[in-house]
């Protein structure tokens, strides 16, 4: 059994504001917006929506197979990967420019400002897949080359692979037919509220037409939960679980993600393994940066189960 895991590899510079950003834009002169802040820290972190998702399935006991795409800068990132026993072999390297850097700027509400240079990623990632089994292998298609973005669902279709297709940072730059190829005859569309609205508008689709789409339709909601639905009338709420301090959103999707597929790779039910996401988002939210958080296995069955009760899968 394999995962395979299509994204970015990026480097995050994470910067924190004590203020509030809104009060330094003037909505009266936004068609000449020029803004100046300090701010209070910065720290450089290993990241990229694959790279994330990937760490922590690590963390979760799964090894994946990240299928993108990283530059002449990657030494350090992929020396850390191979402590964790990560495979490399999906990974592109182009020694003529830079990973993806990210930079990202968070105020003291939670607000965010990104400015993103894709690099490397801006090439398709050229992984072959030679081990490819459809019966037992898993696949998850998050942001990052726009090409992949546009080619691998179809693949993983073609093959009998069940993916997932989260659209998330790339919905300004796919089409509304380049969503409703991914997201028909995928195994679950993974967004947050606000993301499912732009997939509505771009699509032209309902969020009932898209739960015909897909086979799961699972929305995250922030502090209040996730909504799971699907074509057969299965319509339900997954709580959020308490957070020991919320320190750095950046990445908790992309850890709800790792967690949601470890428990889809264990034989639970969509609404079942949307508990695992949960618990594995609020790791990432308590710390700075996207791959700083660590747990072992026994500390997240006991908070799983602080939550939800008996953990139904063996870590």
């Amino acid at each position: 059994m394999a995962i395979y895991v299509s994204g970015s590899l990026a480097f995050d510079r994470i910067m924190t504001f004590g203020g509030n950003l809104q009060d330094h834009v003037l909505m009266d002169k936004l068609h000449m917006l020029s803004v100046s802040f300090m701010v209070d820290s910065m720290d450089e972190r290993r990241g990229g929506c694959a790279g994330n998702i990937a760490y922590t399935l690590a963390l979760l006991g799964e090894k994946p197979v990240v299928v993108s795409a990283a530059g002449r800068d990657f030494t350090g990132y992929a020396a850390a990967w191979e402590k964790l026993g990560l495979p490399l072999e999906g990974i592109r390297r182009d020694s003529d420019v830079f990973t993806a850097l990210c930079y990202i700027t968070t105020d003291q509400n939670n607000n965010q400002i990104t400015g993103f240079y894709p690099g490397a990623m801006s090439q398709p990632a050229t992984y072959t897949f030679p081990h490819l089994d459809p019966a037992r292998d898993w696949a998850i298609v998050s942001p990052g080359s726009v090409d992949d973005m546009r080619r691998l669902p179809g693949f993983f279709r073609e093959k009998g692979v069940r993916y997932i297709f989260d659209p998330g940072q790339q919905l300004p730059v796919l089409s509304g037919d380049d969503l409703c190829d991914a997201i028909r005859g995928s195994y679950a569309c993974v967004t947050n509220d606000y993301e499912l609205g732009m997939v509505c508008k771009k699509t032209g689709k309902s969020e009932e037409e898209l739960v015909a789409m897909t086979g799961w339709l699972v929305t995250t909601l922030g502090g209040d939960g996730q909504r799971i639905r699907n074509a057969q009338g299965v319509d339900v709420h997954v709580p959020a679980i308490p957070c020991d301090g919320v320190k750095d959103p950046t990445g908790a999707g992309d850890s709800h993600r790792a967690g949601l597929l470890k428990g889809l790779v264990c034989g639970l039910e969509m609404p079942e393994a949307a508990k695992l996401g949960a618990v594995s988002a609020c790791y990432a939210i308590e710390q700075l940066g996207t791959q700083e958080h660590h747990f072992s296995k026994d500390e997240f069955r006991q908070r799983y189960e602080a939550s939800f009760g008996p953990l139904p899968i063996t870590l």
